[in-house]
């Protein structure tokens, strides 16, 4: 059965929710964002823009590297099954997202430049008999693929470090906003001549907001960041071995 104190308890519970509501806006996140000092929202606002540009980076890189890994992928082995180079170069075009392309076209290009200055031969398809088509200079075509091997590590490292200096400078900023929001607490408690936490919590907790948008922003963007950078380095690599594979081919069938 339910008692007169049930009742009783329930009556005092319906006259306390509105005064607990009432207080309920002071630590809502969007009220902390929006009502703070205009110093912590300008740090806010640097810390939005930042967060927005570093996941544009991490998105666009995503998308690069993955059309790099397949266009890649594809290149390799359309490369060992071909005979003949030309056959290869055919397809570079359809396939330009891959570094490789890029360091077969530069080797490719001078490979063909030395053989037309004196044999005049096709290097697609070298010759066993005498007189076939012969290299002046192997380190030539090395110097070109490490040119093109800089190049291509260029294309793929760029807007990576915006990812660094997001995750480095961003909490920073976000501490600025909280040093300076906890100035301002401090200054509210000399005025009121009191240091209740009606007074003090609000000004913490707008305080404290900057921090967390810092951390925010800068924990995707060292993620991502050292995520990038290993996938660089595999890049660097497989470039790496490409270039002996080329220059073991041109080695075999050209000098």
């Amino acid at each position: 059965m339910r008692t007169p104190g049930y009742y009783a308890l329930v009556l005092y519970a319906q006259g306390e929710a509105p005064a607990a509501g009432a207080g309920a806006p002071d630590t809502d996140i969007i009220y902390l964002v929006t009502h703070g000092s205009p110093v912590v929202q300008i740090v806010l606002a640097i810390l939005l823009a930042f967060s927005a540009i570093s996941w544009a980076v991490i998105l666009y890189k995503l998308w690069q590297f993955n059309r790099s890994q397949r266009h890649s992928s594809t290149f390799l082995d359309i490369f060992r099954k071909s005979s003949k180079f030309s056959e290869v170069q055919a397809v570079c075009r359809t396939l330009s997202a891959s570094p490789l392309v890029g360091l077969f076209q530069a080797g490719y290009t001078e490979l063909n430049s030395q053989l037309r200055s004196g044999e005049k031969a096709d290097p697609a398809k070298p010759a066993a008999a005498a007189g076939r088509p012969t290299l002046k200079s192997l380190d030539a075509v090395d110097r070109a693929l490490l040119r093109s091997t800089t190049v291509e590590m260029t294309k793929l490292e760029r807007r990576v470090p915006f990812l660094a200096t997001t995750a480095s400078i961003t909490p920073f900023i976000g501490l600025f906003g909280t040093v300076w929001g906890i100035m301002t607490s401090f200054q509210a408690i000399g005025v009121a001549g009191s240091s209740s936490l009606t007074v003090v919590a609000p000004g913490i907790a707008h305080a404290l907001v900057a921090t967390a948008a810092g951390l925010f922003a800068a924990i995707p963007a060292v993620y991502f960041y050292n995520y990038f950078t290993q996938r660089v380095k595999q890049s660097a690599a497989e470039m790496d071995d490409f270039s002996l594979e080329f220059l073991n081919i041109s080695e075999r069938n050209f000098t």
